[in-house]
């Protein structure tokens, strides 16, 4: 598949939205694009929202088969020529971290939105790039109309009935300030996952369970609890041959003083993903494993709480569980409005930031505060930050 950018003056403005469906394009015939991405999208479809008009992908037989299968009607094996022939309004990019930089300035450069999944890009100098590409950055808007394209990560716990709800009466401080919080991801992965040969590697996963699996519970907890402040943490390879980690345990502050501890793990047989916010008033809870509805949710009121008041936050409305579909929902509503959606930007930058303060933190040994790390800083570039015992080893020094 080509990732290389295209000329940006190459392609005319798009139409507009108005009147119209949105034109999806799926990057990535693998199990993201096929069980998340175009089921989204397929979805919208019967709604009236969007068709999808392409998919991509670099291995022929997969993508043909993908097509044949979903009813997308062109199938290709270069990105840059799907752009030009079919013009999607929408890319949706479902391939390996070290694509997504070079796949979604492709996409951008074209007047395309994307749809990233996570891990956004390998490293915040890779999203700095991206972000650097998105439509106000380069002015392709004209004077009176909507702005964009802009590039979007898949975050999909956000949304939901569930966080909306808790996220509304944390900002009203309804229960509240918030105090204290805990964030876990303790997942369990064997030696057949890592055997995989691009697991378990800075240049091919991006990073071991902070950054490939914990991702999404911290990116809800900032989401909740709004920007941190510093960070100390630890990582370990405990089990596991690999060059990341396989567990790292963190301290956040955040700026409106609340402390959390943070705990990313792939060595756990109970697998369980949790978040628990303690406020002033009550207690909020939210346990699972890969998605969430309001059933997942809990609130436990202090004692001088009135009963009415603690059934007003019980009431989290019709169930709407957590989902690709409901992100890419308001993403489509971001769209037609030309408006900047949620995760992106400095709205999709804060988490990995955070995770990139970690993996600095673990390393160093240091605390690392929000907005230190930026050109010149190793951890800028690399996640590893070119660590001793952590940066990868080159296949010459290993053979002397």
């Amino acid at each position: 598949m080509s990732t290389q950018a295209t000329n940006p003056g190459a392609f005319e403005p798009l139409p507009p939205l108005t009147g119209r469906r949105v034109r999806a394009a799926v990057v990535g015939a693998g199990a993201i694009g096929r069980g998340s991405h175009f089921p989204a999208l397929a979805r919208l479809a019967e709604e009236g929202e969007t068709d999808v008009v392409a998919a991509v992908d670099i291995d022929a037989t997969s993508v043909e088969s993908f097509c044949a299968e979903a009813g997308i009607p062109h199938a290709y094996t270069d990105l840059e020529q799907m752009l030009r022939e079919q013009r999607p309004d929408l890319v949706t990019i479902c391939t390996p971290p070290t694509l997504h930089r070079a796949q979604t300035i492709a996409a951008l450069r074209s007047g395309a939105w994307v749809w990233c999944e996570k891990p956004p890009v390998p490293t915040l100098a890779d999203f700095d790039a991206v972000e650097d590409e998105e439509g106000p950055a380069k002015g392709r808007e004209k004077e009176g109309q909507p702005g964009g394209p802009y590039a979007s990560i898949v975050f999909q716990h956000r949304f939901g009935s569930g966080s909306r709800h808790v996220r509304r009466l944390l900002a009203e401080q309804a229960m509240g300030r918030p105090l204290v919080a805990h964030c876990q991801t303790t997942w369990y992965r064997d030696t057949a996952y890592y055997a995989v040969p691009w697991r378990g590697r800075w240049e091919t996963e991006g990073g071991g369970p902070a950054m490939g699996h914990g991702i999404h519970q911290m990116d809800l907890l900032l989401d909740l609890l709004g920007p941190w402040s510093e960070v100390k943490a630890m990582a370990g390879r405990l089990v596991h041959d690999v060059e990341t980690e396989d567990v790292s345990t963190a301290l956040v502050r955040f700026e409106n003083g609340a402390m959390a501890t943070v705990v990313n793990s792939v060595l756990s047989p109970d697998e369980v993903s949790r978040i628990r916010i303690d406020c002033e008033r009550a207690t909020v809870e939210l346990t699972h494993l890969y998605g969430h509805s309001n059933d997942n949710w809990r609130i436990t009121p202090a004692p001088d709480v009135s009963g009415e008041e603690a059934a007003a936050w019980q009431d989290f409305g019709p169930d709407v569980p957590s989902s690709h579909l409901e992100q890419l929902r308001e993403l489509v509503v971001s769209m037609r409005a030309g408006e900047r959606p949620r995760s992106s930007g400095t709205d999709g930058r804060t988490s990995l930031e955070l995770i990139t303060a970690l993996y600095k933190s673990a390393f160093t040994d240091t605390t690392v505060r929000a907005g230190e790390i930026g050109p010149g800083d190793p951890y800028y570039t690399a996640l590893h930050g070119g660590a001793p015992g952590w940066a990868p080893v080159a296949r010459e020094e290993v053979s002397a």
